[in-house]
């Protein structure tokens, strides 16, 4: 935790006098939240909740433009020269028409849960990185009305003592990640079209434990015919009042060869498990411009310590409302 937090401080420092942009609705005036700032060869940034990110030519040399998109607007592509403090994108009028706004229902529901699959392996673990997306897909077993509720998502922890890695008891630890969750149609068993347009955000901790709960019931998520994926990807970590700090994709370590470039990986670890007879997980790399879905299985990747080990599926769980017929 010492080494995170003087890398943050240095990122901070280094940010320090430098100017930001923000990122705003070009109709209400409104900052867009936690939009996605691609550039370069596959890396890029998150802007915050107020819609603010940096961006510096001492940070990232050679870039010339960068690519701006967000749930719900039209994507933008813009120079780094003489970079405004204010980037307007343009409400994507097709997308949010495709927005349904459901009624209450009020008739009685069972509720159903599919358990999320636990594990403090860390070697069993996905490391995330800010440039992935993790979706598992969930198919829907009847014609049944099934509302999403809430969102299972297993973590792993690790004990500050190695050694006693293996104790329930022992410390953890300590970190404070920004997750954001899409939930997508399955078009053809690959993630569609995003089933709805607004920001599920959330912040995790240690204090979490190993299974954090997110109540999506909110969002009125009904599950098509065909099922649904839902996504999870890193934002980066946050200071002790959940506000996204700067995080960059990669740490630049000076060594005699030169600079070298090492991602940087995120905590919380996400386990994954080998109890998922289908393959229902697929990755992509957020910050490709027209990137596309894998799905996460040999043939597909070929370096992935977690494939040669059996482990195919992130072990992502889900509770829903099953509603009686009329």
């Amino acid at each position: 935790m010492f080494k995170q937090s003087i890398y943050l401080f240095l990122i901070l420092f280094s940010f320090s006098g430098s100017s930001q942009t923000t990122i705003i609705d070009s109709e209400t005036r409104h900052p867009v939240s936690y939009a996605t700032i691609s550039f370069g060869n596959g890396q890029g940034v998150f802007a915050d909740d107020e819609g603010k990110f940096l961006f510096t030519e001492k940070m990232y040399p050679n870039i010339d433009s960068i690519f701006v998109s967000a749930l719900g607007f039209k994507d933008l592509s813009i120079a780094t020269v003489n970079l405004p403090e204010k980037i307007e994108l343009e409400p994507h009028i097709d997308k949010l028409d495709e927005v349904v706004i459901r009624v209450k229902i009020d008739r009685k529901f069972k509720e159903e849960k599919l358990k999320p699959y636990l594990d403090d392996d860390y070697y069993k673990c996905w490391l995330p990185t800010i440039e992935s997306e993790i979706a598992v897909l969930f198919n829907n077993p009847d014609d049944k009305l099934k509302k999403l509720t809430k969102v299972h998502l297993p973590i792993a922890l690790e004990s500050i003592d190695w050694k006693k890695r293996n104790k329930s008891n022992a410390e953890k630890k300590p970190f404070s990640t920004l997750f954001k969750v899409n939930i997508y149609e399955n078009n053809n068993g690959f993630p569609g079209k995003p089933l709805i347009y607004e920001n599920i955000i959330f912040r995790v901790t240690e204090k979490d434990g190993d299974e954090y709960h997110l109540d999506v019931s909110s969002n009125d998520v009904f599950m098509p015919k065909t099922g649904l994926f839902i996504s999870i990807q890193v934002l980066g970590y946050t200071d002790k009042a959940g506000k996204l700090l700067p995080n960059k994709k990669y740490k630049e370590i000076k060594s005699r060869e030169g600079t070298v470039k090492i991602p940087t990986n995120f905590r919380p670890l996400l386990p994954f498990t080998d109890q998922i007879s289908a393959n229902n997980t697929f990755i992509k790399r957020v910050f490709v411009d027209k990137n596309q879905w894998t799905q996460f299985k040999k043939g597909n990747i070929d370096d992935s310590s977690l494939l040669s080990a059996g482990l195919s599926n992130y072990g992502m769980g889900i509770s829903f409302n099953v509603y009686k017929e009329e």
